[in-house]
């Protein structure tokens, strides 16, 4: 065993004296030594449970014959980073939390790991590190939140940013606006909606790292504890079989993982993670195979805010399992893919029956033919764009308008709240990428705005940035190359005439080839926003969008 470097021999008489000084026993230290990452934080709402469930895989890890050891993981709250410069800090967090979960795990020599995440970056930050360490390593998630209730209805974190904007349009009171803040996050557990979080959480099950249930089972469910103690049971199991994270997430696996997420309707973000997890198995993921896995791969699933349906309608349907059971019926998944459960892809789905049609839609009566995600290219996005077609109202598909120029998120937003912004426009918003935010702050805040003025349906915003999997409309994010190393989102001016085309995954301005060269000649690079600290490395050292964000020693794009 791994442990062994630091638990047997006389040699290791020191370290052994370290172990006792943590109360551990001689017999503790003749079993594995299972590392558990807890993401546990108490500002968080996602992960104030954490607690319980590490204690429960503690227990499971300790009944199969494992010495269980905790060591945490940072976690950021999307929802209130949101809108300000600790948005910048977000995206960057996966990346730390994949490094110092390498050094700790590295540092002690833990023989087999369970991670708990539970939020956005912390969930593919995570997996990141169970790939590049490569020893048996299983998921268990902290599960979603319940959906709130308001005025009888269902209702979601994104409902409370878009009820901000309906409150500027004289739409909603002051007071409807507290109804909405005091009733929409009812519980722990990572957001409602199939936002960033959970369909990161989902994808794990796909990716065949974490059991049954994972993605969907609400966080206040005993079912939860349960779910966790098998975890620590299952991941010594692992140990004893030698099933390691690389013979788990391998490229049929992430084209699974792309698969379901057409079929879910995942958050865009998931096309920055899924890259970043990839190139840890040293695949390089090309984003124009997602348009490839869409065309085949029916929308099966409107979850909010697509939709109106919650995460735990989905469970309650029969979970990600029932919805890979129905993709399965058409053959579009590789169900040879090995799992966490020591079976195969298609053992485990095996039965797995889609129990609500009208929050699972059958494979041959989908939302739509094609998936929730779409690949654009143009002259704008001459590396890519992304966009969740699923959460674009069918007038929005194809669009052309006028170019609204920003060069930051919040003075889009000062022109969208203060009336500024009309029907048929286009809002850009540059300088946000990776570089240029630097971070990549999602744009919730605009998006929701335009949302609760009512313009969801006219007005389209196309941005360097990203958006949270709460954002809704013909929301254009990871346009690349980014504004801050010379993409032709710089050279944009104010009425440029802006050309969306959803369907054939199209992005572009209307000008000519002549006119962006001579834009382009003119045009110089910003200052860095942060010239200290880790977001000045960050950004000396993070590629573009389209390369999910990674980061690389020396990178000049």
């Amino acid at each position: 065993m791994r442990s062994d470097t630091v638990t047997k021999g006389v040699q290791q008489a020191p370290h052994r004296s370290l172990f006792h000084a943590l109360g551990l026993t001689k017999e503790e230290l003749n079993r594995p030594l299972v590392g558990i990452v807890s993401s546990y934080n108490e500002i968080v709402p996602g992960h104030m449970n954490l607690d319980k469930i590490t204690e429960a895989v503690k227990l499971g890890v300790a009944m199969a014959g494992g010495t269980p050891r905790v060591f945490p993981a940072i976690a950021v709250c999307d929802g209130i980073a949101m809108g300000h410069i600790g948005m910048k800090y977000s995206l960057v967090t996966r990346d730390l939390i994949a490094d110092s979960t390498e050094a700790m795990a590295m540092a002690h020599q833990f023989d087999a790991l369970v991670m708990i995440p539970n939020c956005d970056k912390n969930v593919p930050g995570l997996l990141m590190a169970a790939a590049r360490l490569n020893i048996p390593t299983i998921f268990v998630s902290g599960g979603p939140m319940l959906a709130g209730h308001v005025n009888g209805c269902k209702t979601s974190l994104s409902s409370m940013f878009e009820a901000v904007g309906a409150n500027r349009a004289g739409k909603l009171t002051d007071e409807d606006v507290v109804e909405y803040e005091e009733n929409a996050c009812p519980t722990c557990g990572s957001c409602s909606g199939m936002y960033t979080a959970n369909s990161m959480n989902c994808l794990t099950e796909v990716l065949g790292m974490g059991l049954q249930g994972n993605g969907t089972i609400p966080a206040v469910y005993s079912e939860r504890i349960r779910l966790a103690k098998r975890a620590g049971m299952q991941v010594m199991e692992l140990l004893k079989k030698d099933i390691r994270p690389r013979d788990i997430i391998t490229e049929k696996a992430i084209y699974n993982a792309l698969t379901v997420d057409m079929a879910l309707g995942c958050s865009t973000n998931s096309m920055l993670h899924l890259p970043a997890i990839a190139h840890e198995i040293g695949m390089e993921l090309n984003l124009d195979i997602a348009n490839q896995i869409s065309a085949k791969t029916p929308n099966l699933c409107h979850l909010a805010p697509a939709g109106h349906s919650y995460i735990e309608e989905l469970n309650e349907a029969g979970g990600v399992y029932a919805v890979m059971n129905e993709l399965n019926k058409k053959d579009l998944l590789y169900t040879d893919c090995m799992t966490v459960t020591g079976k195969t892809v298609g053992e485990n789905i095996e039965g797995c029956v889609n129990k609500n049609p009208e929050v699972i839609r059958p494979i041959d009566h989908p939302y739509s033919e094609t998936g929730g995600i779409a690949i654009l290219r143009g002259n704008i996005a001459p590396d890519t764009a992304v966009v969740k077609r699923s959460a674009v109202c069918e007038e929005m598909l194809v669009h052309e308008g006028p170019a609204r120029v920003f060069d930051c998120e919040e003075d889009a937003i000062e022109a969208i709240l203060g009336g500024h912004i009309v029907p048929g426009d286009v809002v850009v918003i540059r300088y946000e990428g990776p570089k240029g935010g630097p971070g990549m702050r999602e744009m919730l805040n605009p998006t929701s705005a335009i949302a609760g003025m009512g313009l969801g349906s006219s007005v389209a915003l196309i941005t360097d940035g990203r958006f949270s999997g709460a954002s809704r409309g013909a929301s254009i994010g990871h346009v690349s190359p980014e504004a801050a190393v010379g993409g032709n989102i710089a050279l944009i001016e104010e009425g440029d005439l802006i050309k969306i085309n959803i369907p054939e995954n199209t992005l572009n301005v209307d000008i000519s080839d002549e006119e962006l060269a001579r834009r382009r000649a003119n045009w110089k690079p910003r200052a860095p926003k942060v010239t200290t600290g880790y977001l000045a490395r960050y950004a000396q050292m993070v590629t573009s969008g389209n390369r999910g964000a990674i980061l690389e020693i020396n990178n000049q794009n």
